[in-house]
């Protein structure tokens, strides 16, 4: 590998470069791509041009940092486009095997919240339902809903590990098409963490969601998303007023 040259190119940018296509076609994920001492004798430069081009990487999500075992080639994210489609759906659309677990469903009385949102009455109950969303076996997702008893008796006699929205259309013929969604960053507490297998503080894409099947309000859900393997894709047209757009959602069920 030749050292890199000076010119009007600064060495970090050409060295962000040669790494990024390396990650992009020639590593695999979790591949290391060398300490900075490799680095710096490998391609010529200094301590600071590593850092600099290597950091950039890294904010970009193309490398992560292991302390104290040095920086890898960081796993390709899924892209899901803004559109109203099941978790289920959407990953085996990227050639991912979606898999579910539950991690709790029990009838309750909602949050304050929900039960606007749900339009339910001072006295009717919620399923409550926490799952893990695992794509090719790596957790990526938790999701916690909340569905309206009345709407739908028996749920727990139901198979919850796939996509309910096909059980609420096949079962209760409730087909859910119209949602109301909005995102944003959160950082992972001490459970989701554990649930997702990343560290305490990692960066976390949450998202709210109404759903309804006709003029049915059938879910209120939250749902936390790992920020180094999901990422969203939205189109914009300038042609168009927000409530235009109230059936964009994202990937969930």
């Amino acid at each position: 590998m030749p050292r890199l040259a000076d010119g009007p190119v600064p060495k970090h940018v050409q060295l962000r470069e040669i790494l990024e296509a390396a990650a992009r076609d020639e590593l695999p994920a979790d591949a290391p791509v060398g300490s900075e001492r490799e680095l710096m004798a490998r391609f010529g430069v200094s301590r600071a041009t590593v850092r600099h081009a290597v950091g950039q990487l890294v904010s970009e999500g193309v490398l992560y940092r292991v302390h104290g075992k040095g920086t890898f080639v960081a796993p390709a994210r899924v892209d899901s486009q803004l559109h109203l489609a099941s978790f289920t759906e959407e990953m085996r659309r990227r050639g991912l095997e979606p898999t579910t677990k539950v991690l709790d469903l029990r009838l309750t009385t909602p949050p304050r919240r929900t039960a606007v949102e749900l339009r339910l009455g001072q006295d009717e109950r919620v399923w409550r339902l926490e799952r893990l969303r695992i794509a090719a076996g790596e957790p990526m997702a938790i999701e916690l809903g909340w569905y309206p008893e009345p709407l739908l008796p028996k749920l727990a006699d139901h198979d919850l590990t796939s996509s309910i929205y096909t059980l609420f259309a096949q079962t209760y013929d409730l087909a859910v098409d119209a949602a109301q969604q909005s995102v944003w960053a959160e950082s992972a507490d001490p459970h989701r963490a554990e649930m997702l297998g990343v560290p305490v503080g990692a960066p976390l894409l949450a998202f709210r969601r109404t759903s309804s099947a006709g003029h049915v309000v059938v879910e209120h859900n939250l749902s936390w998303y790992r920020g180094d393997r999901y990422q969203v894709h939205m189109s914009l047209d300038r042609g168009r007023r927000p409530d235009q757009h109230a059936t964009q959602g994202g990937r969930r069920a």
